[in-house]
């Protein structure tokens, strides 16, 4: 699939339509992380429990009452404050749910210098740069990240949503973490990073208009779109750089987001149900959910 050209509005739809897509009106990428299957026989990741999506400040009413209709009680917002003042995209209010600001990145990480060379590494939309941008985010979001899984250990039968911007790196990874957790395998991780392409559609000029406004991409328009390519071999580059580099996720989320073995082991547990439809009802009394 091309990254860079317009996708045909009527594939975009149809693609939208099913899951693991879920309509959120005002919401852009909202994707359900359950249903996939995994190394545990039997087992897959719950669904309805953890959503992922873009960022949530052009909800509308009818987006809202979604958000009440499924469920979710907290929206995790990573995104930075220097983010919502730029774009003009304030976390918004929404009745019977609480949203909660986790930045994974610190104001200061938002100089122009940073930026510059941040900038500078999306826009040559090679899989080298984005693991150079994708080590910068596991170094950066152990506190963030930890609030989220802090959730899934505390509160499974209370759905959350977590975003970003565009839905795509910060919550591309965490999204994968949570994946890789709990034995969904690296294609299928990669399969579900990709479908970004897809989601993110609806917004294409949005982002384009967004990204003109930056000098570094107002003359190159390719090198902005470049910045949200998400392609499934950088997803599966990253899974390997995540192996390598820090051990896995198991030794991750011990050593830089501070999780103990119990704590992953519920984790793992509470976003993990009996297939139903590899499953019979007596089966899965006697499926064993891993620790």
């Amino acid at each position: 699939m091309d990254q860079l050209e317009p996708l045909d509005p009527a594939y975009v739809a149809e693609q939208l339509s099913r899951p693991p897509f879920v309509a959120i009106p005002g919401v852009v990428n909202v994707r359900d992380l359950g249903s996939y299957p995994t190394r545990y026989p039997g087992l897959v990741t719950k669904p309805g429990l953890v959503y992922r999506s873009g960022e949530v400040s052009h909800i509308t009413a009818e987006g809202m009452l979604r958000l009440r209709e499924l469920g979710i009680t907290t929206i995790y917002d990573l995104r930075s404050e220097t983010e919502m003042l730029k774009y003009e995209t304030p976390i918004p209010k929404v009745e019977g749910v609480e949203v909660v600001h986790i930045p994974v990145f610190k104001t200061e990480d938002y100089s122009p210098e940073a930026m510059s060379k941040r900038f500078e590494l999306y826009a040559s939309g090679k899989t080298e740069a984005f693991m150079i941008l994708y080590a910068q985010i596991l170094d950066s979001a152990g506190p963030a990240f930890g609030v989220v899984l802090r959730h899934i250990r505390d509160k499974p039968d209370s759905p959350c949503l977590f975003h970003c911007t565009a839905g795509k790196d910060r919550t591309g990874i965490l999204a994968a973490i949570l994946l890789k957790l709990a034995g969904v395998d690296d294609e299928t991780i990669a399969q579900d990073y990709a479908l970004t392409r897809v989601g993110r559609e609806p917004a294409r000029e949005m982002i384009m208009q967004r990204l003109s406004k930056v000098p570094y991409f107002a003359e190159n328009m390719e090198a902005a779109l470049n910045m949200f390519s998400s392609r499934a071999e950088t997803m599966l580059a990253f899974l390997r750089m995540f192996e390598d580099r820090y051990g896995g996720v198991e030794q991750y989320l011990k050593n830089v987001v501070g999780l103990t073995d119990d704590d992953i082991a519920t984790i793992r547990r509470n976003f993990l149900v009996p297939a139903p439809q590899s499953v019979s009802s007596s089966q899965a009394a006697e499926t064993e959910v891993p620790s």
